[in-house]
């Protein structure tokens, strides 16, 4: 009896002090129904406002509850209903080096923003399932494992569902070094393999930087060191490509470019500006060198480019083999290549049905299913890697397959459970409770 008794005492004693070395996590801000943390070897403590969470604790959702959580780098999530997910690591401090988060999702799913954790590292953030990983890079989205549920709740929304269109110009591959894009307001955000990059932006390579823009209509950009590029104006259906259009500038630097189906369908409505010379093309590989002085070095490897400099109103002629050096005033033949340190992107692999294509995945299908409001996520199988941005929805299956559906699913569209950032998340679960899910709107 005795030596049982002081066996119970070890393992209390050993699950207190484990608990007590576990890391803090953060606190739960909000709760609704029956949900509970439970610490391993701790008895469940019912999830309620203030109730503090740390490294290692199992959250769990019976059927109608929902809880937010707020964790210590600001990352805020809603636990949906009748779902389970364990907080597995989780290290941070304000400016360190090797913060960490790695949540395991066992059934349900959550809506999340994140904080500090995953906008400072690609790799520190990720949600683990049973079948595939969420690579998490500083965004706003939502993960659900589905299997009849989801099914159920599609069936009782009346509404047709929009496409699950890619709304990026152009992803980043074989990303190499510090790579950002900012927008018209002047965000701005790191990119990485996969990252998304829109109309509108302007990519910026730090020195000894390096990577390869591919775009929807498969045109594909090498940029270099120390570059800054902006997308000017990118439309692009491959239903109709003639009525596509490329423009874009090189603020600084260096790239190597090679046109797709738009330049393809009509040249006219491609066009390359440098600081020095605006550059149409027939249909062409050309690079362009402006990371020395005032002038800008143009040399065509493949097709026909014609030059433009600022000032002129006569276009000159390249082909294949030739150059120019176009300067403020002046222009002189430019007889090699200046950029064969950098690859060319026609010798680049690209997947690019993997980058841009949906389709292939419905809605009502079981496994995994994330939704991007904003930012960037990967899913990674057993055996590929699909890349999410802004707008997109994507689909992992048990059988390692990934895809993104034709169209946004109806119970990713009309969603009722409240957003982590919600101002009065009790006020919105009822309402959406009692609001049939017909409205035309999306949240």
């Amino acid at each position: 009896m005795y030596r049982m008794i002081k066996r119970t005492l070890g393992a209390m004693l050993l699950g207190v002090s484990a608990l007590a070395m576990a890391q803090p996590a953060g606190e739960v801000e909000f709760s609704r129904g029956v949900g509970f943390a439970q610490s391993p070897g701790q008895l469940p403590r019912t999830l309620g406002k203030g109730l503090p969470l740390k490294e290692g604790d199992r959250l769990t959702t019976a059927q109608g509850a929902a809880a937010i959580i707020k964790l210590q780098d600001g990352t805020r999530m809603t636990l949906r209903p009748n779902s389970e997910m364990i907080v597995q690591q989780y290290q941070f401090k304000e400016g360190s080096s090797d913060n960490s988060m790695v949540m395991q999702l066992l059934r349900g799913g959550f809506r999340a923003i994140t904080g500090l954790i995953s906008k400072n590292s690609p790799n520190a953030a990720r949600v683990q399932t049973s079948t595939s990983t969420i690579g998490i890079r500083g965004t706003d989205f939502d993960a659900r494992i589905c299997t009849n549920d989801c099914k159920a709740e599609a069936a009782n929304v009346s509404e047709v569902a929009r496409p699950n269109a890619v709304q990026a110009s152009a992803r980043l591959v074989q990303a190499k070094g510090d790579i950002s894009a900012s927008d018209g307001t002047g965000a701005k955000r790191k990119l990485y393999d996969g990252g998304s990059v829109y109309a509108g932006e302007t990519v910026e390579l730090g020195a000894g930087a390096r990577g390869v823009l591919a775009f929807r209509d498969d045109s594909r950009l090498t940029l270099g060191s120390s570059t800054r590029f902006k997308v000017d104006s990118f439309v692009f259906d491959d239903k109709n490509p003639t009525e596509g259009r490329f423009l874009v500038s090189l603020l600084r630097g260096s790239l190597r470019a090679l046109t797709g189906l738009i330049g393809k369908a009509n040249n006219r409505n491609v066009s390359f500006s440098t600081p020095t010379s605006t550059i149409g093309i027939r249909g062409t590989g050309l690079d362009m060198d402006c990371g020395s002085g005032e002038s800008c070095n143009v040399f065509t490897w493949q097709g026909t480019i014609e030059v433009l400099p600022i000032g002129k109103t006569v276009f000159q002629t390249l082909h294949a083999g030739q150059g120019l050096v176009v300067g403020p005033s002046t222009t002189q033949p430019l007889t090699a290549p200046t950029l064969e340190n950098l690859p060319r992107p026609d010798t680049v692999p690209v997947n690019l049905p993997q980058l841009f294509s949906s389709g292939g995945v419905s809605g009502e299908d079981e496994g995994l299913f994330v939704f991007v409001r904003d930012g960037h996520i990967d899913i990674t199988s057993g055996r590929e890697t699909l890349h999410l941005g802004r707008g997109e929805t994507g689909f992992a299956g048990d059988d390692g397959r990934t895809g993104r559906p034709a169209d946004t699913p109806l119970f990713i569209q009309f969603d009722r459970v409240p957003m982590p950032n919600s101002s009065n998340p009790r006020l919105a679960s009822v309402i959406g409770e009692i609001t049939p899910q017909t409205r035309n709107q999306c949240r």
